[in-house]
């Protein structure tokens, strides 16, 4: 049985305040992946031509406010 296989069998066996609580801290850890490769992203200008073009999109007028 792989890692994945096993780790599938065990959150399919959590009763319900298990499964909560599995719940809650996984998504609080793809939270924490997902800020520090955003980050990443943002430092490493991997991001630049998206802040570029909004930019261009706001001063051209092809915005408006929400």
């Amino acid at each position: 049985m792989t890692k994945l296989e096993q780790i599938e069998k065990s959150v399919a066996e959590l009763d319900k305040q298990e499964f909560e609580a599995f719940s809650a801290w996984f998504e609080a850890l793809q939270a924490e992946r997902w800020d520090r490769q955003l980050e990443t992203d943002a430092a490493s200008g991997r991001l630049d031509h998206l802040a570029d073009k909004a930019l261009a999109d706001f001063r051209s007028g092809k915005t408006r406010r929400l």
